[in-house]
C-alpha cells in the first residue's frame, strides 16, 4: 500500500454467476494496488479469495478515467486474480453496479460505468421489473435470480477477427473463433466440455502472436436451440465459474456458426449461455451491440487488518 495503513480497510465480497470478486471502495483513488497485494487479497487460502478485485473509484479521481467522468461518475478499475490489470469484466460490471446500489450511491434504473474498454450502460431492475423477473426466475428454477433480480449490461459490439486460431488440450485441437469484447477471446466448439481438461494451466494456442497480452479461452458445447454451455480459462485467473465477456463472445460465435447475423436479418438474436455458476442471457442486436443479463449478488462485508496489509502475517480479515 502507499504509505502506512493504520486503520482497517473496508471490503465487500460479491459474485455474478459465481464469478467472485473482492470489492475495494476507494472513491478518491487513495489506494495503491501493486500486483502482489491484489494477488494476496485474491488468494483463496491465505487471503479473502476471488477471481479478481473491483476497485471502486470516482472517474474524476483516476487518470485512466477522467476523460469519461462526464458520462460515468464511477470507474471500475478491474484487476485479475494475479494482480494484472484488465480492460473489462462483464460479470464484474454487474457486481460493481450492484455494489453502487447496495452502498446507496445509485438507485435502480439506468446508470453508466466507466471501464478501460469505455463506458458501459447498465440497467438495475426496478421494483416492478424485479418482481416480474423474480417470478420468471422462480418458475425457471433459478433461486439466485429470484432473490436478487437481474442486471443488464450493454457490452458494446463484438469484433470478429479473420485471424485463424487453434486451441489444444491433451492431444486434441480445435479451430477457435477470435473475438474481442473489449478483451480478447478464443472460442472453440467441442463435443464434450470434459475435453477441455482441468483448465488449471492455460491451454495451448497458436499462433501466439495473435494475442500479445494473453487471451481468455472458451470451450463450448450445444445444449439445444440457441442454448449452449461453456467452460473458460481466464487469463490471470485460470478456470473461473463464469466469464461475462466470454459468454458474450460465445453467443456471437454460436450465432455465426448457426448462420445468424442480426446485422443482415435486422432481428435480434438471443442465446442462453450456461456457465458453471449459473445462466446468462445474451442478446445481439442488429446494430451489433450485445446485451448481457444475469444476477449480481453482494454476499459479505468486512475489514482487512492493516497488519496483514503490511505483510507481517499477523492480522486476519475481520468479516461481519
Amino acid at each position: 500500500m502507499e504509505g502506512v495503513i493504520s486503520a482497517p480497510l473496508p471490503f465487500l465480497k460479491g459474485h455474478g454467476t459465481e464469478n467472485d470478486f473482492v470489492i475495494l471502495p476507494d472513491p478518491d483513488n487513495a489506494l495503491d494496488l501493486p500486483a502482489a497485494l491484489v494477488a494476496r487479497v485474491c488468494d483463496r487460502r491465505a487471503g479473502i479469495g476471488g477471481d479478481g478485485v473491483l476497485h471502486v473509484v470516482r472517474s474524476a479521481a483516476h487518470p485512466e478515467a477522467r476523460a469519461m467522468a462526464g458520462e460515468a461518475e464511477w470507474f471500475m478499475d478491474y484487476r485479475n486474480a494475479d494482480g494484472s490489470v484488465a480492460e473489462m469484466c462483464g460479470n464484474g460490471v454487474r457486481v460493481f453496479a450492484r455494489y453502487l446500489e447496495h452502498a446507496g450511491l445509485v438507485t435502480a434504473g439506468d446508470l453508466a460505468v466507466a471501464t478501460r474498454s469505455g463506458v458501459r450502460r447498465v440497467h438495475l431492475a426496478k421494483n416492478a421489473e424485479h418482481a416480474e423477473n423474480a417470478e420468471h426466475a422462480k418458475n425457471a428454477g433459478n433461486a439466485e435470480h429470484a432473490k436478487n433480480g437481474d442486471v443488464t449490461v450493454a457490452m458494446g459490439r463484438a469484433v470478429l477477427s479473420a485471424d485463424g486460431v487453434t486451441v489444444s488440450v491433451g492431444g486434441r485441437s480445435w479451430p477457435a473463433r477470435n473475438i474481442s469484447m473489449g478483451n480478447p477471446h478464443a472460442v472453440a466448439f467441442v463435443e464434450d466440455l470434459a475435453h477441455a481438461g482441468e483448465l488449471r494451466a492455460e491451454p495451448a494456442y497458436e499462433p501466439a502472436g495473435v494475442y500479445p497480452d494473453g487471451v481468455n479461452i472458451e470451450f463450448v458445447a450445444d445444449r439445444g436451440p440457441r442454448h449452449v454451455a461453456m467452460r473458460v480459462h481466464e487469463r490471470g485467473a485460470a478456470e473461473t465459474r463464469s466469464c461475462g465477456t466470454g459468454a458474450c463472445a460465445v453467443a456471437v460465435a454460436s450465432a455465426r456458426r448457426d448462420g445468424l447475423d442480426p446485422a443482415e436479418t435486422g432481428t435480434p438474436v438471443t442465446y442462453t449461455v450456461e456457465v458453471l455458476g449459473g445462466t446468462l442471457t445474451i442478446t445481439e442486436h442488429p446494430d451489433g451491440n450485445v446485451d448481457m443479463t444475469g444476477p449480481a449478488v453482494i454476499v459479505a462485508e468486512g475489514r482487512i487488518d492493516p497488519r496483514w496489509l503490511a505483510g507481517d502475517g499477523a492480522g486476519d480479515g475481520d468479516g461481519r
